[in-house]
């Protein structure tokens, strides 16, 4: 049968998502985004992002005006696309342990609007082993549906350049669908890279662990030096300046949101749970709120202050809240601390949260909790604590 339709994005109105739908709309194709969340869906169709990302506002509007995307929370418009991307991942428990079954149930849920001669490409970070567990899923249905994996390598923030600049790991078992998934995504860029599924489920995972990996050895350097009485940050400029090899030194800060731990300890539950610097990496940047409040409860007498948080994002620039240390951070000192206040100006998802200026009005002591760029130069009174170095006033504790 004909498709009127070349994409439909499944979790299309999400952070990894909706970019890639706006991204495949704008090079011209028809793309359709599926999401089951019906406030997310009636804002994508009336031009509104459902979350902040850099040029995404504009491409929206222009895409849309153009009738190259629509937006619905109707599962039946998957029968109409020929290629269908599928950006639901692999989650972890309160145990971290990784759920491989999410995945095929997610394409399972689809499976009366699957139609032959359609590409499925499983977009999310996927436990190891789930592709072939969709492969033989869809084979079982009986339907001639190909698959394929082509992880994502995104940033938040930084979709709308990566998506074009970046290359693009494709995999699949069947050569037919190799070539079909390169030819898709060679429409966003021109560079393919081309691997086995196995080989691209675990080059993401050893991506975002490698990430996760160098947060957690800055951050015990952080320690290291801030123990001493040493500012970490100035330690780690003048190793870096002129000098390659130690180029890619991280700054100290929270290494949060919702990959970089799941994705390690997925890693870790893969081999067995045979991952010492894993688990070291997650001891190391989970602790850190902890060790924030300890130092401070050794300068300052908590429990009769009053203690502000700038920013709740997982990151700078973002209004992701999800897996961001700064809520546990939070937690933490609403037990040490007389009061705990919140602030940030991107994040309009927690009724908790209060204004900067009342923030800065009440508080006795103020802590950077995101480094979004506008706390360079705000003007703060009180006491500031500034692991990630954003106010350049030092990042000792």
């Amino acid at each position: 049968m004909g498709f009127d339709l070349d994409v439909v994005v499944v979790g299309g109105c999400g952070h990894v998502g909706l970019p890639l739908a706006l991204a495949f709309a704008e090079r011209g194709l028809q793309v359709g985004v599926y999401d089951l969340d019906p406030v997310a869906v009636d804002k994508v169709s009336n031009g509104r992002m459902p979350f902040e990302e850099p040029g995404a506002p504009e491409l929206l509007g222009r895409v849309l005006g153009s009738g190259h995307l629509r937006a619905t929370a109707d599962p039946a418009i998957v029968a109409r696309a020929e290629h269908i991307v599928v950006v639901v991942g692999t989650p972890v428990d309160e145990h971290l342990n990784p759920d491989p079954h999410v995945v095929p149930a997610a394409v399972g849920a689809l499976a009366d609007h699957l139609r032959p001669g359609q590409l499925l490409v499983l977009r999310s970070t996927v436990y190891p082993g789930v592709t072939a567990l969709v492969e033989h899923l869809v084979e079982g249905l009986g339907t001639q549906v190909e698959v394929a994996f082509c992880p994502e390598r995104i940033a938040e923030g930084k979709a709308l350049h990566e998506l074009y600049e970046l290359p693009q790991i494709v995999s699949a078992r069947q050569q037919s669908a190799l070539m079909r998934a390169r030819k898709l995504f060679e429409t966003l860029t021109s560079e393919t890279v081309e691997m086995l599924p196995e080989e691209a489920e675990l080059a993401k995972l050893f991506t975002n662990t490698y990430r996760y990996l160098k947060f957690a050895l800055a951050n015990q350097l952080y320690m290291m030096a801030n123990d001493y009485g040493l500012d970490y940050e100035r330690i780690r400029r003048g190793l870096t300046h002129n000098y390659p090899r130690a180029a890619d030194l991280p700054a100290a800060g929270f290494a949060a949101g919702p990959c970089l731990l799941k994705d390690t300890m997925q890693l870790a539950a893969f081999n067995n749970n045979n991952f010492v610097l894993g688990h070291a990496a997650m001891m190391v940047n989970e602790g850190l709120p902890l060790y924030v409040v300890d130092r401070l409860a050794r300068r300052y007498e908590l429990g009769g202050m009053t203690v502000g948080i700038l920013g709740m994002a997982f990151k700078g620039e973002s209004d992701d809240i999800r897996s961001s240390l700064a809520y546990k951070l939070k937690r933490i000192l609403r037990f040490k601390a007389g009061a705990v206040l919140c602030a940030d100006p991107h994040v309009s998802t927690d009724h908790n949260l209060v204004s900067e200026e009342e923030l800065l009005e009440r508080s006795d002591l103020v802590v950077i909790g995101a480094p979004h760029r506008r706390y360079a130069t705000l003007e703060i009174s009180q006491p500031v604590v500034d692991i990630w170095g954003v106010r350049g006033e030092g990042v000792r504790v």
